[in-house]
């Protein structure tokens, strides 16, 4: 293809879009939540704010190609009941919605209804197909938990002629300084669908060799990446189930744990646990690979941080969806034009 254009579903405050137009990709992102529609605006991305369920591909005739982080919170315990049966029903969803077989009334007795917004991305696709204009890359991610779901519609876009690679990756293992791990479908039209590969190691919380290339550079830190003098620890509560001595620690020369909505909770300390200024906005993005100047707008900050996709791990992934081999990776140390 000569040019791309991408139409990112549930949008969020721009992770996506950022990587994209570092890319010279243009493209618009939907988004409901008014307060990262702020942040978008505010960042110069291009923004239709509603529910995705109230578009679709005839909206946005100029896209070739879709993306999409649904919500999650569905299927982030799929080692409950709940959760595997949310699974199991999405799956089986994927097959009706291969034979073209209408689900509306399947849907309206679901009980949470985040459980059918992750079906969106294969609604968008197979209109796409159907009005005869498929796109030409489709590029999926969200938690671990939900790569059966990728897996499944994965299947549905082979059927349809795509090459199709899902898989997890570790966000670490792509310069972005955190370990998070998400679940990625690439789904191509033309070529062959590969995951990116790696440019760092992996992280090793023991300290010794981690496993992966050894030429390849060791995770980039939280020193390295905040301005904030060294040595500093954070410490934060997750997983804790309220228990204080299960916080998880990690130093200034390691990667930051996975970036949530809580991340205001932790606590920064110094030797001897002193405790210092907590993470500001700002630092809290920059653990995401967002630039330390992108502008974080309204009231809910700390949410629009936790949910947004890590742009320079979204910038491999587009990059290998799209063929973009010798472009460069998105920078993280000063904001895009957004003119470019």
């Amino acid at each position: 293809m000569d040019s791309y254009e991408l139409v990112d579903l549930f949008a969020g405050a721009g992770g996506m879009g950022l990587a994209a137009r570092g890319l010279g990709v243009p493209g618009v992102g939907i988004e409901w939540d008014k307060h990262a529609c702020a942040t978008r605006r505010a960042a110069g991305l291009a923004t239709q704010e509603g529910n995705v369920r109230d578009f679709a591909p005839s909206d946005f005739p100029a896209a070739n190609v879709l993306a999409g982080g649904p919500p999650c919170q569905t299927y982030s315990f799929a080692g409950t009941g709940a959760g595997r049966h949310a699974l199991t029903e999405a799956q089986d969803l994927i097959e009706h919605m291969a034979r073209r077989e209408d689900i509306t009334a399947r849907l309206a007795q679901l009980e949470d209804e985040r459980g059918h917004l992750v079906l969106e991305p294969l609604r968008w696709a197979l209109d796409a197909i159907d009005s005869g204009c498929p796109y030409e890359a489709v590029v999926l991610e969200q938690v671990p938990t939900v790569l059966p779901v990728w897996q499944a519609m994965g299947d549905v876009l082979s059927a349809e002629g795509y090459s199709v690679a899902c898989g997890t990756l570790r966000a670490e293992e792509y310069g972005v300084p955190q370990t998070r791990r998400r679940a990625v479908l690439i789904a191509r039209r033309h070529g062959t669908a590969t995951l990116p590969k790696p440019t760092h190691q992996p992280f090793n919380s023991k300290g010794s060799t981690p496993p992966g290339d050894p030429t390849l550079p060791r995770c980039v830190t939280m020193g390295e990446v905040l301005d904030r003098p060294e040595p500093f620890t954070v410490v934060s509560n997750y997983g804790t189930g309220g228990d204080p001595k299960a916080r998880g620690r990690r130093t200034s020369a390691q990667p930051f744990a996975a970036v949530t909505g809580k991340i205001s909770r932790c606590r920064v300390t110094a030797e001897e646990d002193a405790d210092l200024d907590r993470l500001t906005a700002s630092e809290a993005g920059q653990l995401q690979s967002f630039p330390k100047n992108y502008p974080w707008t309204g009231h809910d900050k700390w949410q629009q941080i936790g949910n947004a996709t890590p742009p320079l791990l979204a910038s491999h992934i587009l990059t290998a969806a799209l063929d973009l081999a010798d472009q460069p990776a998105l920078p993280t140390e000063t904001m895009p034009s957004p003119h470019r």
